[in-house]
């Protein structure tokens, strides 16, 4: 470690909760499984079924929020499997929805690769303290990943309080009538190669506006009339539709709290987990404020960068990033626009870090090398640790490096406050390395942070250790800015 610099950390440690389960669908494989699972379901008898029901209820329910609700729900969606037309108790039909649903443990192997930022709400707290939302991977079975929160309060000397966390999560609900541009959404099929005379009559079809549902019914006409003409037209209206299914917003209920809310994986692109979500705080030209997060989307194939923004962590907006320059995995936009332009930090081959600068959020071409591994302990590849943080000397960037048995360390960087694409300094040496009860974990040997926050007179530094769990350092921010410009 760096010994010329005083890392201090705090006496907080972020663990899996295995008792922190979701309510998921479960779906049998066939469609013959379903509606035999729901025929024994019809044959009990009606005591019988009050009896089943009641241990259901009692076991489950108060575990999940609105349970009584998700079993007619999920009833409703399976009913048509009944291969009878009498229409069951209320209660046979709550039992038939217990069914198709099941448990799922978030957060049962890891919480890990923790970002935070300025929390939307500063009210009542004490000169000096600030509040903060902080972002979590959770990982559980199946190695899937989604995003979950925990609130904090730092006081005036760098002190953190974690807000109790409940026990009940919950997924937010999809936004039904949500509304695509034209203009985007065409240069989005374009960047997918999906643009021809297919997409183009969709398209042409199609409001300045549309929802799903629009979209949908133009799609199915157009393939009514190529069918047999065009042999690509299906798959190309299925490639339409999962970029339309990609793009979506959700919403959480009001009444939950912080740390009662999680996104879990939900488009095609997401199946197999979102990953590393950086957040930010955003600041426009007009000084409102948008917190976007960029995440790694993944479907057991392949890796898709991703990005989501919201204004209060109630509705959340998810995009695909799109451009030759939307490749690999890390991103982390800039905090602010610099010369009209987003920026935003990258690895684009797996091992140097790269700026690439846009005038559309979505779409992204421009792209330099700014740094390779030029240190024993970053020899093997380069990372950022999230958003780079605005300072009076530079842009501070953390990043990672990963060195002789794949070992993590995290360091730091500052680059130019006009000119991003210039290093004014960097640590020679680790910042944070992993101490001895930090190396034990499901990847030994790593430290890893998705962003960090300036408070007072200290950096504030949340990291992962080992995809196990979490925890925080603290430095003093005119000691690290002293250090790094010293290697210039």
């Amino acid at each position: 470690m760096n010994t010329d610099i005083k890392i201090e950390r705090l006496p907080i440690l972020i663990k899996p909760d295995i008792t922190r389960v979701l309510l998921r669908p479960f779906s049998p494989a066939t469609d013959e499984r379903k509606s035999k699972i729901i025929a024994r379901v019809m044959q009990l008898a009606e005591s019988e079924v009050d009896v089943v029901l009641e241990d259901v209820v009692q076991a489950f329910s108060s575990r999940h929020f609105r349970f009584d609700e998700m079993l007619l729900a999920r009833y409703k969606e399976f009913k048509r499997f009944s291969l009878l037309d009498e229409e069951p108790s209320e209660n046979r039909k709550r039992l038939i929805g217990s069914y198709f649903l099941s448990e799922y443990a978030l957060e049962a192997a890891a919480i890990f690769n923790p970002s935070m930022v300025l929390h939307p709400d500063q009210s009542d707290l004490p000169d000096g303290s600030s509040r903060y939302i902080i972002s979590l991977r959770s990982t559980g079975e199946g190695h899937i990943s989604s995003i979950s929160f925990r609130g904090c309060v730092i006081d005036k000397k760098g002190s953190i309080e974690i807000t109790p966390t409940s026990k009940i999560v919950e997924c937010p609900e999809p936004i039904r009538e949500q509304y695509y541009h034209k203009e985007t959404f065409s240069m989005k099929l374009f960047e997918l190669g999906l643009s021809g005379d297919f997409s183009a009559r969709v398209m042409k079809g199609l409001n300045e506006e549309f929802t799903c549902k629009d979209l949908d019914g133009v799609i199915d006409t157009e393939v009514l009339k190529r069918r047999g003409i065009d042999i690509d037209c299906e798959a190309t209206a299925e490639g339409i539709r999962v970029l339309a299914r990609s793009n979506f917003r959700v919403t959480f209920n009001p009444t939950l709290k912080l740390s009662e809310k999680v996104i879990f994986p939900h488009s095609p692109s997401q199946s197999r987990g979102i990953e590393d979500a950086r957040f930010g705080r955003f600041t426009d030209e007009d000084g409102s404020i948008m917190y976007y997060a960029t995440f790694t989307a993944y479907d057991g194939k392949i890796t898709l960068p991703q990005m989501l923004g919201t204004k209060d962590f109630q509705e959340f907006r998810i995009i695909t990033l799109n451009g030759k320059a939307v490749q690999n995995k890390g991103m982390a936009l800039f905090p602010r626009k610099i010369g009209n332009k987003y920026y935003m930090l990258s690895r684009q081959d797996n091992e140097n870090i790269f700026l690439m600068s846009s005038d559309n959020i979505h779409f992204w071409h421009e792209t330099t090398r700014i740094s390779q591994p030029t240190f024993p302990w970053q020899f093997v590849q380069l990372g950022n640790c999230g958003s780079p943080i605005e300072t009076d000397e530079g842009w501070l960037v953390l990043s990672h490096g990963v060195g002789p048995m794949r070992k993590y360390c995290i360091g730091a960087f500052l680059l130019d406050l006009e000119d991003p694409s210039k290093i004014i300094g960097r640590l020679r040496t680790p910042l944070i390395t992993p101490l001895d009860d930090e190396r034990e974990g499901y990847v030994p040997n790593v430290v890893y942070s998705c962003g960090a926050v300036i408070h007072n007179e200290f950096l504030i530094i949340p990291y992962a250790y080992s995809d196990f769990g979490s925890r925080f350092a603290r430095v003093v921010l005119k000691d690290l800015l002293a250090m790094i410009l010293q290697n210039q």
